[in-house]
């Protein structure tokens, strides 16, 4: 009998799953330097003996609930690029995605963008898990448009992911419908060169 190293996985303790999932709360809706370890653990009805079994500090936490947020965009492009062949329908399907987050009640920006603000140390390691997600997400996104035949992928995932972001800022402090907008007529620019 082949045991696969699969099978000896646990799955991760309710607890640090409660935990994970009231972190990622609070971070986004009010920052990550504004919300305490003791916050958290009240929110997630844990032990403090219980929170640093699962993290040592709220830097490890910090990082993990980055991880999460990465783990989300990776398993969003996986569903998408499964169900559509299409690639120019994934880049269309990713501005939507991206404008209806905008629209959405206690909507609070981009998490990552967040995250790095509140880090100035590019070492720090919650920077370099960020650093880590921009860069596959950039990767990512030349890729879909080398997939859509753009003679320049490199420079179109760059300005779409500027555009991105300034979407995701303006519809947390400015107009959503009017930076949603903006998004879709860029991502239309960035096709039509294709």
């Amino acid at each position: 009998m082949v045991i696969s190293a699969r099978a000896t996985i646990r799955p991760p303790a309710p607890s640090k799953i409660k935990i994970l999932a009231t972190a990622d709360e609070l971070f986004y809706e009010e920052g990550i330097h504004t919300v305490g370890v003791d916050r958290i653990i009240a929110g997630a009805r844990v032990t403090k003996a219980t929170f640093y079994k699962h993290f040592r500090s709220k830097d490890l936490l910090i990082i993990a609930y980055v991880e999460g947020r990465d783990r989300q965009v990776r398993d969003w492009f996986a569903e998408k690029e499964a169900e559509l062949s299409d690639p120019t329908a994934v880049a269309r399907a990713l501005v939507d995605s991206i404008n209806s987050e905008a629209v959405r009640p206690g909507f609070r920006g981009d998490p990552f963008i967040n995250a790095a603000a509140q880090f100035s140390d590019e070492t720090h390691p919650v920077r370099v898990a960020v650093t880590a997600h921009r860069d596959w997400y950039a990767k990512h996104i030349e890729e879909l448009f080398r997939q859509i035949g753009h003679p320049r992928p490199g420079d179109a995932a760059d300005d779409l992911i500027l555009a991105r972001d300034g979407a995701l800022a303006g519809g947390y402090v400015g107009d959503p419908i009017a930076a949603g907008a903006a998004l879709h007529r860029a991502l239309d620019h960035i096709l039509s060169e294709a």
